[in-house]
């Protein structure tokens, strides 16, 4: 028996001493991780000289990679450059007045700093690197040495906290995109935009000005990105048309400034607007398309399910409005097709077609469509269940209704584009109760007018009615020449039945999530 009791002894003493070991090979790791970031975060920047501004770079954990330049206190740009769990930040520091100076002066001091400016900031990052990598050792090593009051435990710290600086570095360097930088993400906050309001009887009351300033904000949004943007990005030629697409306005006149800023400070061609022009489509807000014919470019519409057909009549009234209903007209070198959504929901006595009746509409619609000649390089219907069946019959679909954007592109290769609400869902946004507004959104979309397709795409963003955020993000389309297959039998659903434009939320498409293109890299919003 003793034998026995003896060997389960020296069993379980194994066992503890395993258990032992295990513990303190973790809280080795732990310390070293812990006193790494704390000496990242003590030692993990740089000041170094860039052109004529001193630059402060920083390196620091982070869920996701990214590399985000700071331009404070109007905002940042961020970008989605490689992956793996560290942030990379820079943000001016100083502006060195005479180096400035002689820059502008002398056009050949650019050119110099052009010759220059890659080996200073290559020259910053090996200097940022090799410090952040020293400060996350001894960070690891001073922890290390105060927990375990032991030499040897404090060096393997410092040597774990190394390591995995290392590799994070190395997977960085490893899955760097230089392409990212041609899909920034501009956030942040501006001078003299409108202030947060309270009551909607204060909203009413500065109505006036807060149109000028929602205004003013997108052109400095779009004025600043371009300035900070010295970036490979998507550059127009003659052949390009460059065409806003709006929808979901519901009655907000401030929806217009909006529109008529963006219209000035990206040179818009011609807007697209997939619905929902008024509230209600009674003929007291028939004036409010009046308003179309000051924007002065061409204004292709469709009919929503809050539209009536007097609000239709309405905008075909406007000199420069082009309004499709089951037809297609060549607009700006593109020819367009479009539909307006068969129901009428403001109207609770009418029988409105329910969702498989509005997919079967849709169905007849595109197989009347398939046979246009020219044939159409873009759809536009309000509803994106109404425009299921144009999936792989049209490179591009233009669509609304759910106040929420999203894009997809499907197998078909047929590419989605639903817009939120441009006019922050409505007047509705000035009611009680209401926490978070809707923000407003819009898109600028480059189209080659030779090829016909999307090449290109910025969605704009504007916080809801009081906020003062901003936000331009670029997307690349990445193959705008892939060839369409028509899904056969059935059209594939890129979007499950959309609620009415009322509900809080719209639906998530198939085969991705609202603001993500499954297909295109850096599709947040």
């Amino acid at each position: 028996m003793r034998p026995v009791l003896a060997a389960v002894g020296d069993r379980l003493a194994a066992r503890r001493q395993g258990l032992l070991k295990a513990g303190r090979v973790a809280a080795v790791v732990v310390a070293g991780l812990g006193g790494g970031w704390l000496g990242l975060a003590l030692g993990g920047q740089v000041l170094t000289p860039i052109g004529p501004a001193d630059v402060s770079l920083s390196v620091g954990p982070s869920w996701r990679g990214e590399t985000v330049v700071d331009v404070a206190p109007l905002g940042t740009l961020e970008f989605d450059t490689h992956s793996s769990p560290l942030r990379f930040e820079a943000s001016i520091d100083e502006i060195r007045l005479a180096a400035a100076e002689e820059m502008f002066e002398d056009p050949e001091a650019i050119d110099r700093m052009g010759r220059t400016i890659g080996g200073e900031v290559r020259d910053g990052v090996i200097r940022l690197m090799a410090q952040s990598a020293a400060s996350a050792a001894l960070g690891a090593a001073l922890v290390g040495l105060l927990v375990f009051r032991d030499w040897r435990r404090a060096g393997l710290s410092a040597a774990t906290a190394l390591a995995a600086f290392v590799a994070a570095g190395g997977s960085a360097a490893a899955t760097f995109n230089p392409s990212a930088v041609a899909e920034p993400r501009y956030s942040g906050l501006l001078a003299g935009a409108p202030q947060v309001v309270g009551s909607a009887e204060a909203v009413v009351s500065r109505f006036d000005q807060y149109r000028e300033q929602l205004a003013s904000l997108v052109g400095n949004v779009s004025r600043l990105y371009e300035v900070t943007s010295t970036l490979p990005v998507y550059e127009g030629d003659e052949s390009t048309v460059r065409v806003l697409h709006v929808s979901d306005i519901h009655l907000n006149p401030a929806a217009w400034n909006v529109i008529s800023s963006i219209q000035d400070q990206f040179q818009v061609d011609l807007v697209v607007d997939s619905g929902d022009l008024t509230d209600r489509g009674s003929a007291a807000e028939d004036a409010f398309a009046g308003e179309i014919a000051d924007l002065e470019v061409p204004y292709v519409w469709v009919r929503g399910n809050h539209d009536s057909m007097g609000t239709q009549r309405a905008v075909e009234a406007q000199p420069n409005a082009v309004v499709l209903d089951e037809e297609a007209q060549e607009v700006g070198g593109i020819v367009f097709y479009g539909a307006g959504d068969p129901r009428f929901t403001p109207d609770k006595t009418a029988d409105n077609p329910d969702g498989d009746e509005l997919r079967d509409i849709g169905e007849a619609q595109a197989a009347q469509a398939a046979g246009e000649d020219p044939p159409m390089d873009v759809a536009v219907l309000h509803d994106p269940a109404q425009a299921e069946a144009f999936d792989g019959l049209v490179p591009l679909v233009l669509s609304g209704h759910g106040h929420r954007r999203w894009t997809e592109l499907t197998e078909a290769g047929t590419r989605y584009l639903v817009q939120g609400s441009t006019g922050g869902a409505g007047l509705r946004g000035l009611e009680g109760g209401v926490d978070r507004p809707k923000p407003y959104e819009a898109s600028v979309l480059y189209i080659d007018t030779e090829t016909k397709r999307l090449q290109a795409w910025d969605d704009i963003t504007l916080g809801g009615l009081g906020l003062t955020s901003a936000q331009i993000e670029r997307h690349i389309e990445e193959e705008p020449d892939r060839a369409l297959a028509p899904p056969s039998p059935a059209p594939s659903s890129p979007a499950p039945s959309s609620p009415p434009a009322g509900s809080p939320e719209a639906p998530t498409p198939s085969g991705g999530t609202p603001g993500r293109d499954p297909g295109s890299p850096g599709a947040t919003i």
